[in-house]
């Protein structure tokens, strides 16, 4: 393998003023729940890129602008890198310790909204380029396609890549996200499941009521979603929408095998995050790992209805609603499980529960044998000093269906997270040793790719 040493050099070197382009990107809020910044945002990504000399063309989309760059390198080979420039709300504002939009290092660690997912991971790629160009040209192609809609259900992202394959066409797909675990081993993520998001509710009266007039004989929302609720799921864990597990795709041979391989994560789950127990009945080990990422959900992620308030208010609620999500393994379809649902809510006699669709993927999965995925995963030994973790799917979801399946590419995974990068919370933070790691690991992808 080629002697990286000058890349390393140079990575170090520049270090500082890498952090201080990162800084301004997450200086600029980009929230696409609730749209602000965005076109700005792809704005100053654009200009990014188009510093490293790349072609840049900005999309506009019924959402967010898509951006997409390319600049030409000694190989013919290509290399597609996903990223997203939008980040999630900030609230709750009273738990930053510093301000979201005011990026700030302390601790060996940056923090700022956006600095991990994903703003982080694009910059640290930008500062590979840097890199691997101050040596002379980049070894092969590389390509971008960065969208503003990820933290909202990607909904433009396929009808893009779908209209534009001759514009995307690659060899591999470096994708938006990737870390090392509570051990520091870096992990090859090989898939997303899918995820389907939808808003239950309903509404049965003109206005709340005080609940000694109407409790005795005006029907209640929120007892009623609860029942509605009540039929989506068994104590079991079973989910009991006729036809879920239809399309459902167990693990293989290959999939045990590699699952087998990781650490137990079952004590790590119960101090970070106080887990009394598992479902199901597991207590750890392989069957845990493979539960985890292998069996679908239906995960009730917010309840609201009537008053939620300090002390008491008597009222019966109007209105009821619960916003649930379906992760979905392959090869369910959202689309089916959607139309599903309605079906088994009309049966059981909520016709009257209205269901608003919020966004879903499809999921997807690249095979652990492909060259690309050996060419990342022997190509983060050096950087580590010790082999990645071969995991099959992970169970978050992504917009990666289309890159597999509608441009045929392999998608590896690579980056910075680690378990304290408090993503979607206050103090999203990175390591930036770890950013400093990904920088090294992205310049030797693109250089060995180029051969």
């Amino acid at each position: 393998m080629t002697d990286y040493t000058r890349i390393d050099s140079y990575l170090e070197a520049n270090l500082d003023r890498s952090l201080a382009e990162l800084g301004q990107l997450v200086a600029q809020p980009s929230i696409s729940a609730q749209k602000i910044g965005l076109h700005e945002c792809a704005a100053l990504v654009g200009k990014m890129l188009k510093a490293r000399g790349f072609s840049v063309q900005i999309h506009p989309t019924a959402g967010s602008p898509i951006v997409f760059a390319e600049r030409k390198g000694k190989s013919d080979q290509t290399l597609l890198i996903y990223n997203h420039y939008d980040v999630q709300p900030p609230e709750p504002l009273e738990l930053w310790e510093t301000p979201p939009f005011e990026p700030s290092i302390r601790d060996g660690k940056m923090y700022g909204r956006g600095v991990s997912d994903d703003k982080g991971h694009l910059v640290s790629r930008l500062h590979a380029i840097d890199a691997l160009l101050a040596e002379g040209e980049l070894p092969c192609t590389v390509k971008f396609i960065i969208e503003g809609e990820e933290e909202t259900a990607s909904v433009n992202l396929a009808k893009f890549v779908n209209e534009h394959t001759d514009l995307l066409q690659a060899d591999a797909c470096l994708w938006e996200f990737g870390g090392v675990d509570h051990t520091d081993t870096p992990q090859e993520y090989l898939g997303l499941r899918g995820i389907l998001y939808v808003e239950l509710s309903l509404e049965l009266l003109g206005t709340d009521v005080h609940s000694g007039l109407g409790g005795s004989i005006f029907p209640n929302a929120a007892w009623r979603l609860v029942w509605a609720l009540n039929t989506l799921k068994g104590p079991d864990e079973r989910i009991l929408v006729p036809g879920f597990y239809d399309e459902v795709q167990l693990p293989s041979a290959r999939d045990r095998e590699l699952m087998e391989a990781l650490p137990d994560p079952s004590d790590d789950y119960k101090s970070r995050y106080g887990v009394p127990y598992f479902t199901k009945g597991l207590a750890g080990g392989t069957d845990l790992k493979i539960e985890e990422v292998f069996t679908p959900t239906c995960t009730i992620c917010g309840l609201t209805a009537g008053y939620q308030g300090p002390g008491s208010k008597t009222v019966l609620p109007k209105r009821a609603s619960a916003k649930v999500d379906f992760r979905l393994v392959p090869n369910q379809n959202p689309e089916k499980i959607l139309s599903s649902l309605r079906a088994h809510l009309d049966t059981h006699g909520f016709s009257d529960i209205q269901i608003e669709n919020l966004g879903g993927d499809f999921p997807a999965r690249t095979d652990p044998d492909h060259p690309f995925i050996k060419l990342v995963v022997d190509t983060a030994k050096e950087v580590y000093d010790k082999p990645m973790a071969v995991i099959p799917i992970t169970g978050g979801s992504g917009p990666n269906h289309p890159f597999i399946h509608v441009l045929g590419l392999p998608v590896a995974t690579g980056g910075m997270g680690y378990p304290d990068t408090r993503t979607h919370a206050p103090n999203e933070n990175i390591r930036i040793d770890l950013y400093l790691q990904h920088a090294r690991h992205v310049a030797r992808i693109i250089a060995e790719l180029g051969k």
